[in-house]
């Protein structure tokens, strides 16, 4: 039993030799922490496009005037605040340490062919260009390299899970989007039964019932932003069949029950896109009269 435990400590001891050799070869060269510098000059007001290409994906995202666009895989409006947040990160890569200078150890960092290739432009013209490859040694840190250099920098931030990100969740997912306080009406019609939810100097009603204020704030708090789970891109045969309608601010959004799947297709008047909504969400949304007399 001893004589066990002294070999397997003794193969331990070797493999941390061998580790530091690997990691300590000529080619490996230290920067301090208090000598950071950023990783590269982005102006984010100017950056009009960026690329990413991983084994998995080719993403592509452009700027048309002041919004932005995923163009490929599919053209379809962007998530503004997923594409701001990823320029800032751009922007603001610091390089704690060069942790490697050694072409044949980028696949250890996954800063070749297996990481993310980010191309950032401004001005119509490529700017920049990064390998992401792996996380460092904790979530908040991130082994990068310029395409053009040998150098693998590790840099403050979680950029590879913005980097694998799918083409679904670049999308803009917003389905409806109103201020509360342009609500003054919302009709519901389902088979066999309609009505109206009518705002009346501060006071809902339907008909001549007054409306139950908690179960209103509710509701409206669920239709002054409504996000879909997915996007249907499929031409849908047959055409799906409406079981619930709700009209609201000049909007109307029909619903198809997926009742196998406890999901919803979703559509509105502003656009031919169909989505998929989870059933607890949509239950949140289609109310009959007597959820709120």
């Amino acid at each position: 039993m001893k004589k066990n435990l002294y070999i397997l400590v003794g193969v331990l001891a070797f493999l941390i030799v061998i580790v530091y050799i690997l990691m300590n070869r000529p080619g490996e060269t230290d920067i301090s922490g208090a000598n950071s510098q950023l990783l590269v000059d982005v102006d984010s007001l100017n950056v009009d496009k960026i690329q990413i290409m991983s084994p998995a994906n080719k993403i592509v995202l452009e700027k048309r005037g002041t919004d932005w666009f995923l163009t490929e895989p599919v053209d379809y409006r962007a998530n503004q605040a997923s594409v701001t947040a990823m320029i800032h990160q751009l922007k603001s890569l610091a390089v704690k340490t060069i942790i490697s200078s050694n072409p044949e150890k980028r696949s250890i960092f996954q800063v070749d062919s297996t990481g993310a290739l980010v191309k950032i432009f401004q001005g119509g013209q490529e700017h920049a260009a990064i390998v992401v490859g792996k996380r460092g040694q904790n979530y908040a840190e991130t082994y990068v390299r310029k395409e053009q250099s040998n150098d693998v920098a590790v840099v403050d931030g979680s950029l590879t899970g913005e980097v694998t990100r799918t083409a679904k969740d670049w999308r803009d997912k917003t389905v409806l989007n109103l201020p509360r306080e342009t609500v003054k009406t919302i009709s519901y019609q389902y088979p066999g039964e309609s009505y109206s939810l009518v705002l009346h100097d501060s006071v809902w009603m339907i008909a001549d019932n007054y409306a139950k204020a908690a179960e209103v704030t509710s509701l409206l708090t669920s239709l002054s932003h409504v996000d879909a789970d997915d996007f249907v891109d499929s031409v849908i045969t047959p055409s799906p069949k409406i079981s619930a309608t709700i009209s609201v601010a000049d909007v109307q959004i029909r619903f198809s029950e997926v009742k196998d799947k406890d999901k919803y297709l979703v559509q509105t008047s502003n656009s031919p896109q169909w989505f998929e909504i989870q059933g607890w969400h949509v239950k949140q949304l289609l109310k009959h009269k007597k959820d709120l007399i």
